[in-house]
């Protein structure tokens, strides 16, 4: 094991991927730079782990190379690193970046009349930065109806639970005021999330925003909606029990 932290974040958010990788985006795995193909943008990038791993189930690139992530050499950094292997679109990590980056290759897509979709995945705690607002009002305003951010809402940031951090609540109605068209679904199921998704567009001419709540930790009970999880790594006894719950976890959600 590398010993790297987030892994809290990985698991609140791998669901999400799964379903976008496996269902909704339309990717060339022998190709990942081929112009027409929709983009996905992992703006969270302290998840990337999640992302290598789905990646990598996908066929983008081999299951041996996760074995080197976070290791000195490896192509796999703690945070994601644009090219580092196929399919990794942006260098993302310093959050705030993600949302803003996307409306630039949606708006980009619009002019040129490209029919391609940008995903966004974003983190509820980062919705404190002002720059995801400017976006999120230039998204609007430019009717980027190819646009979609999907917010990982597990209601816990790094120093603490959303609400005693910084509420964002209303957040549902804080998009629609802002001109966007939003749905609200249960992160981990994946009937649900599949559903919200092939909806798209939501509203012609509109972007699109999926607030998905989700665990922090979800599928193993020690590390569920633990604050403490977002830094800390298992020791090799925990690791074995979260495998073994996550194995329950997968039986009970596919």
């Amino acid at each position: 094991m590398s010993q790297s932290s987030h892994i809290g974040s990985d698991f609140s958010c791998v669901d999400i991927l799964t379903v976008l990788y496996f269902k909704i985006l339309k990717l060339n795995i022998k190709n990942s730079k081929e112009e027409n193909r929709d983009r996905f943008i992992l703006s969270k990038g302290h998840a990337a782990s999640a992302l290598y791993a789905t990646l990598a189930r996908r066929g983008f690139f081999s299951e041996d190379i996760l074995k080197t992530y976070c290791q000195n050499g490896s192509a796999l950094a703690g945070h994601t690193i644009k090219d580092c292997v196929p399919g990794v679109e942006v260098s993302t990590g310093s959050l705030g970046h993600g949302l803003p980056i996307g409306i630039g290759m949606a708006l980009s897509a619009k002019k040129d009349k490209k029919n391609r979709r940008i995903f966004v995945l974003i983190s509820d705690g980062e919705c404190d930065e002002g720059s995801n607002w400017e976006a999120a009002l230039f998204a609007g305003h430019h009717k980027l109806e190819n646009l979609v951010a999907i917010i990982d809402y597990n209601k816990i940031q790094s120093f603490g639970m959303t609400n005693k951090v910084l509420n964002l609540e209303p957040l549902k109605q804080k998009w629609e005021s802002f001109g966007w068209q939003v749905k609200e679904a249960d992160g981990h199921n994946f009937k649900e999330l599949e559903k919200t998704l092939l909806g798209l567009p939501f509203k012609k001419n509109y972007p699109s925003i999926i607030i998905a709540h989700t665990k922090k930790g979800a599928g193993v009970s020690f590390m569920e909606n633990e604050l403490s999880w977002h830094y800390k790594s298992p020791t090799q006894e925990q690791y074995d029990i979260a495998i073994k719950e996550l194995d329950n976890y997968a039986k009970r959600i596919y």
